[in-house]
């Protein structure tokens, strides 16, 4: 099995779990790490004459790339099974886009847990004809049913017309500029973090602490636990982690479904999308910019990393511990969430000031029961991941943190977290969906780029 995060991805905790088990299961792995582009995915299936192809990637423009992937092994007349995962990655997003690419065995993965079955079957003789097969005919029956059921979408014009209309009374930052925190000391973040995703990296479904007590999954949740409070305890006493952030707040105002900032004398344009499924009667067409008035306002950003702990890694890998290995990665996600938390608690209480007297728990927190949101590029609300650039020139984040971006803009290092904030009080996450070509013009305009650029930005938008 030949196993590769995809080119401008540098996520590999998923793919290096699914590389453990296979090998815990006789099957000879052979990982090319991270930022892997196609050629060499190919060159390495060739010479290691492999019997399977596994594509791993956590942000969305890693599924563009497993499409040039599979169009490249078609185009080389490849027959091998190619097995698709990650987090960004699904059943339908294989079926509708990658397996038409691709006339060998296409088949999404959901997890590690179903990894050694599938290549189990693949390499039956008895197996993997049924399997590709079933699976195939999965696919197209989803393909089929997206074509018949797709959710009808409003012109932009009247998703506008049913924009989200709030009042609005701006608060002044009490710090306004940037904020630089070149130290976050890692025991200060350890209240912080949410337990929950760490377990979910590790593919233990439940929520952190009744999983330790899961009839199911409750005696490796826990063992796992032991592990990672032992691990955690040296992370913090030894600093093997520096964690470090940056945040700004600048004057803003909309401009239909762009926010203007100004900093540094200079005004620049952040561009928005709309959402343009058909809403029932008092339901709005939610866009971010909606969140920031018109007449003047504010807005903020930020940007926060655990580092990467290279030193350590490289002794990990060394050492063939990749356990450990996998585990100082998943830990430095949740420092890394964590201090975006820590972060943005010191924002509404000090540096923004919106809301001074807030005193949650980290019960509250985690449920995310306080004043303003911080959407992150590439997520719901916000989707396209080229509005990064952007965010970072604001923040000065490359210089001030050592963080930077890949080519698909994935931030380095990979413990990083970034995202602006708005603190009107009625501003509330949501997903963008599915949006028309009408505003996949109109964005490319307002970006000034070409339709083609815009649509390689928007494509898992525009599917369906």
């Amino acid at each position: 099995m030949l196993l590769a995060t995809v080119k401008g991805d540098v996520h590999d905790i998923g793919k290096n779990i699914v590389g453990v088990v296979l090998q815990c299961n006789n099957f000879e792995v052979i990982d090319l790490g991270v930022m892997v582009p196609w050629q060499d995915i190919l060159k390495a299936a060739r010479e290691h004459d492999a019997d399977m192809i596994g594509l791993s990637g956590l942000i969305t423009p890693s599924l563009d790339e497993m499409v040039t992937v599979a169009t490249e092994m078609e185009r080389a007349g490849m027959t091998v099974p190619l097995l698709i995962g990650g987090a960004t990655t699904s059943r339908v997003h294989t079926a509708l886009r990658i397996a038409p690419a691709y006339s060998g065995p296409t088949l999404h993965v959901v997890d590690a847990s179903r990894a050694v079955g599938v290549a189990t079957a693949l390499t039956s003789d008895t197996g993997r004809v049924p399997l590709v097969e079933e699976t195939a005919a999965i696919y197209a029956s989803i393909r089929a049913e997206r074509a018949l059921g797709k959710t009808a979408l409003v012109s932009l014009a009247d998703a506008r017309a049913n924009a989200q209309r709030l009042e609005f009374t701006p608060v002044a930052p009490a710090r306004p500029g940037l904020t630089h925190i070149a130290h976050w000391p890692a025991r200060d973040l350890v209240p912080y973090i949410d337990w929950t995703p760490f377990f979910r990296a590790w593919e233990l479904a439940g929520t952190f602490p009744a999983i330790l007590d899961d009839p199911v999954v409750g005696e490796s949740a826990r063992a796992l636990w032991a592990d990672a409070q032992a691990m955690l305890a040296r992370i913090v006493e030894e600093e093997w982690l520096a964690p470090r952030a940056i945040c700004g707040f600048w004057p803003a105002r909309r401009d239909g479904d762009d926010i203007l900032v100004t900093s540094n004398g200079q005004e620049h344009r952040i561009p928005f999308l709309r959402q343009q499924v058909a809403k029932r009667e008092g339901r709005p067409n939610q866009c971010l910019a909606d969140f920031v008035a018109e007449e003047g306002d504010w807005i903020g950003g930020f940007a926060v990393t655990a580092g990467d702990a290279p030193e350590r890694l490289a002794a990990f890998r060394a050492a063939n511990d990749d356990y450990s290995d996998i585990l100082l990665k998943a830990l430095a996600d949740r420092f890394a969430e964590a201090l975006a938390e820590a972060l943005h608690e010191r924002v509404r209480r000090e540096l923004w000031g919106h809301a001074p007297g807030e005193a949650l728990t980290p019960e509250q927190l985690i449920r995310e029961e306080y004043r303003g949101i911080r959407p992150a590029p590439g997520y719901p609300a916000c989707p396209d991941h080229s509005l990064k650039p952007m965010l970072f020139d604001l923040l000065g984040a490359r210089s001030a943190l050592g963080m930077d971006l890949t080519s698909s803009f994935a931030m380095t290092p990979a413990a990083s977290v970034s995202g602006f904030y708005f603190a009107h009080p009625e501003a509330a996450y949501f997903g963008v969906a599915r949006i028309g070509r009408d505003q996949l013009a109109d964005y490319a305009r307002r970006r000034g780029v070409s339709l083609e650029q815009a649509e390689a930005w928007l494509r898992p938008n525009l599917e369906g």
